[in-house]
């Protein structure tokens, strides 16, 4: 794990029981789960009310729980289940699988490519390994604490950009229903990022732009608010491809910060001042 990170006092190094061979099952589970929401995907799904949209939301969520369920239950057995995935905060103690099933769900209606399925393993409120599948490409984004970030088997390292005012950033809108003072939040540090980066990313899901942190195509990642499935599984990836973790602030994050801040080493310091303002 990155010097940088190690006061953070989120990410713990993996022990032996959760080794690659529990991360590449992960990922398998994943990917089966990915395949069977990419036949669902194609045209629009029209709504006329909310609750047709929560309808075609649960429907989805559905498909792909039908195999995340009992393939991740498989290998933990004793892990128990994050049963709302738009919670936050902290766990009890013991072993979690945090699943998004269907993250960027809105976008997969709207016959949008930006979506995932995630599942990451939380022991004791410290991510040990997750899985992030991208169906319509193929990708597979993983990460093991202490042991790396990878794409495909490839390692992932966060850019090396030092200036601000050269970086491409990004931000998200935790949920739909937001409260106003984070909204109003939100906008006041979007204005913000526009007068000191170069270009600034609005969109849903969360954690594709925290994996384009963590792939180096993206210099800093915000989000006021958030849920554990929306967070963790980026978070993770950020750090073990050596970026920085912190809330909007630059103090340590935990799954209970009221923001998450996820950079590249060089651009940290610069980007919490922007959003301290």
């Amino acid at each position: 794990m990155p010097e940088s990170l190690h006061n953070t006092g989120v990410f713990a190094a993996a022990g032996s029981a959760y080794g690659t061979d529990l991360l590449a099952r992960t990922a398998s589970v994943v990917q089966a789960a990915g395949a069977a929401l990419r036949e669902r995907f194609g045209a629009v799904v029209r709504h006329r009310t909310r609750d047709e949209l929560m309808r075609a939301l649960a429907a989805n969520d559905d498909a792909a729980l039908e195999i995340l369920r009992p393939g991740l239950a498989l290998l933990r057995p004793d892990a128990r289940w994050v049963e709302e995935e738009l919670e936050g905060g902290a766990l009890p103690s013991g072993e979690w699988w945090v699943v998004d099933p269907a993250e960027g769900n809105v976008n997969h209606l709207h016959a949008l490519p930006e979506w995932a399925v995630t599942a990451t393993l939380v022991r004791d409120n410290q991510p040990v390994l997750t899985a992030v599948h991208l169906p319509l490409t193929g990708e597979t984004y993983t990460a093991l604490a202490g042991a790396g970030a990878h794409l495909d088997g490839r390692p992932l390292r966060v850019s090396r950009t030092t200036d601000l005012g050269l970086s491409l950033v990004a931000t998200s809108q935790a949920r739909p229903d937001e409260d106003e003072k984070v909204v109003r939040r939100v906008g006041s540090s979007i204005t913000a990022m526009l007068l000191d980066a170069l270009v600034v990313r609005t969109s849903v899901p969360a954690t594709l732009h925290l994996l384009n942190v963590a792939a180096g195509r993206i210099d800093a990642f915000w989000q006021f608010a958030g849920a554990r499935a929306d967070l963790l599984p980026g978070a993770l990836l950020v750090a073990e491809a050596g970026g920085r973790i912190s809330d909007a602030k630059g103090r340590p994050w935990t799954p209970q910060s009221e923001s998450l801040l996820a950079t590249a080493p060089g651009v940290h310091a610069a980007a919490v001042a922007t959003l301290s303002r």
